[in-house]
């Protein structure tokens, strides 16, 4: 029996509900990440705690401007965003919030690295300085290295001597100085990350198993027990941390970086190209990824909770003050 209409939601019905959702979602819960941060009461360092709160203002700045901008866009009528220059800044805006999210979870992977891996170099590097001075220095070398992408776009129509929409001219399907640049931002974005988070991480386990038979055999005593190892509690919780938030990065960006891959397979070969529908999947989780950082430190941190705990009861403690009163 043939019915008159799809008994399964499409895939553009399901991105239609997905964005509203998840800028719904992404907004309220990486305000609440920084403002709990911001305190300072996590039992976190300052150097953990300032790439935590740039790792969750970056995420914000995707949602807002890779979700809930580019929907408007999409599925608005003509509005403000859809005049030329606009349009275009919006773009830049959306690969630079972008490639600042992933190289701050770069950084992130790095610092922990260092902190659990290179003892004499830990006391140098891993202080709130250094995150500073890294965080600014990755926020401004994104933006330089995204603005090329204002002058990718042209208008579509010119009314009142007023530009409207954005189309890609047709240069840059054809010169070799915008696919030097799109070669050098796909392998910063996500290529060159994913490897060097993947690198990171293999390199901090295999440290981490060595030193951990190391200290084990070190501290069993004549009885053969092995006594708690505050150290060791220690840095089990930071691990616990990087591996949750690069775990999660590598996983929600792994079907993004496969269909980049086999998609420049194909074009230099007789491979058919990744259907659309992978893609647009792969979009859809990497955007995922703006969002989960928060739920990571719910779950892995109890101190996280019981300030969030605080922070979700305090309006209603207000509220509560104000009708006794």
């Amino acid at each position: 029996m043939k019915y008159p209409f799809n008994l399964l939601p499409t895939l553009p019905d399901v991105e239609f509900i997905y964005c509203p959702t998840l800028g719904a979602i992404g907004v309220p819960i990486n305000l609440l990440a920084i403002v709990i941060l911001s305190r300072g009461n996590c039992g976190l360092s300052k150097c953990v705690t300032c790439y935590l709160v740039a790792m969750a203002a970056a995420d914000l700045l995707v949602v807002i401007t890779d979700v809930i901008l580019r929907w408007s866009i999409i599925y608005f009528p003509v509005s403000f965003l859809d005049i030329t220059p606009v349009c275009s800044l919006v773009t830049v805006l959306i690969f630079a919030a972008t490639e600042s999210s992933v190289w701050f979870t770069v950084a992130f992977t790095f610092d922990r690295f260092v902190a659990i891996c290179c003892q004499k170099l830990k006391a140098k590097y891993c202080t709130l300085r250094t995150a500073a001075v890294v965080l600014g220095a990755v926020s401004v070398l994104s933006c330089l290295e995204c603005a090329p992408v204002f002058f990718r776009f042209e208008a579509r129509y010119v009314i009142n001597n007023l530009e409207w929409f954005c189309i890609t001219k047709p240069e840059y399907y054809t010169s070799l100085a915008w696919a030097a640049f799109e070669l050098i931002h796909r392998l910063l974005t996500p290529l060159l990350p994913f490897v060097l988070i993947l690198l990171l991480n293999t390199l901090t386990v295999r440290y981490i198993l060595v030193a951990s038979r190391a200290r084990r055999r070190l501290r069993r005593d004549s009885d053969g027990e092995i006594p708690s190892d505050p150290e060791m509690d220690k840095r089990r919780k930071s691990i616990i941390l990087l591996f949750a938030i690069s775990g999660s990065f590598i996983v929600l960006w792994t079907t993004y970086v496969i269909c980049f891959i086999y998609q420049r397979i194909a074009f230099i070969s007789d491979f058919h190209a990744p259907s659309p529908t992978s893609g647009t999947v792969g979009y859809l989780l990497q955007l995922l990824s703006s969002c989960t950082n928060t739920c990571i430190y719910t779950v892995t941190q109890s101190k996280f909770r019981e300030q969030l705990k605080k922070v979700v009861k305090y309006p209603f403690a207000v509220i509560l003050r104000s009708v006794k009163q």
